[in-house]
């Protein structure tokens, strides 16, 4: 059976991969109920990206880089990227890989003008993504974990917006019938939330964010999480 490829762009700080893994483990534990097997490829350190009509789909990670630093190894996934999703291979980013894909799809990727994004916020979703394969069965507003200083600034050419909030009003899109971005993590429990308002506390302390508060107001994201269980289960139609 083909695999569905989890695209490793990044890493999670070290005490924290020590204790609940990194991301691609957070996503596999997400993707539990799909019959896919999984393979995870790490291209920054020269991992060939597989041939996409060699994979039922692919997820693309979140990342501490930035993409619009254009490093030359998220360059070359971008080109791989709009060849998958010209091939109609499922494909959803998380994160960098959602702002990846914009940027790959002709949007623009940029620091949020209001800064950092961070902790359980809520997120409503469009009047399009009632119809959408991953959004349908989500309600209206609901629970998502986010850690983001740049966003999409400005959506690609015939982009769906899916989801937004006040702060990031393009919290998720679709573009075609197969490609996905979502701004926020649905990989991440509280626990992983948490971990980063810690690693950050003094940061965003100095910043005059009540890190209290942020901690206090954690929640469990199950809707959130939702998505990547959906988009397992529509990688693995697609193959039927």
């Amino acid at each position: 059976m083909k695999p569905l490829v989890i695209i490793k762009v990044g890493d999670t700080f070290p005490a924290l991969a020590d204790t609940i893994g990194d991301f691609e483990h957070w996503i596999a534990r997400g993707l539990c109920e799909t019959e896919l097997p999984l393979q995870v490829i790490d291209p920054r350190h020269g991992a060939p990206l597989p041939a996409p009509a060699d994979i039922a789909g692919a997820i693309v990670t979140g990342s501490h880089a930035m993409v619009s630093d254009r490093a030359p190894w998220s360059e070359r996934l971008a080109v791989w990227l709009r060849d998958a999703m010209a091939q109609e291979v499922p494909l959803l980013g998380i994160c960098y890989g959602h702002q990846l894909l914009a940027h790959a799809l002709g949007g623009e990727v940029d620091y949020h003008p209001q800064g950092i994004e961070i902790g359980s916020v809520r997120v409503t979703r469009t009047e399009a993504a009632t119809a959408d394969p991953l959004f349908a069965r989500l309600p209206e507003e609901f629970a998502a974990h986010v850690i983001h200083r740049q966003s999409v600034r400005r959506l690609p050419p015939d982009a769906v917006l899916l989801a937004g909030n006040g702060f990031e009003p393009h919290h998720a899109f679709r573009i075609g019938e197969t490609t996905w971005g979502v701004q926020f993590h649905p990989e991440f429990d509280h626990h992983a939330m948490g971990g980063y308002i810690d690693h950050l506390a003094d940061d965003l302390a100095h910043a005059g964010t009540d890190v209290p508060a942020l901690k206090a107001q954690l929640a469990y994201t199950r809707c959130a999480a939702d998505v990547l269980r959906e988009f397992g289960k529509f990688s693995a139609r697609r193959l039927a």
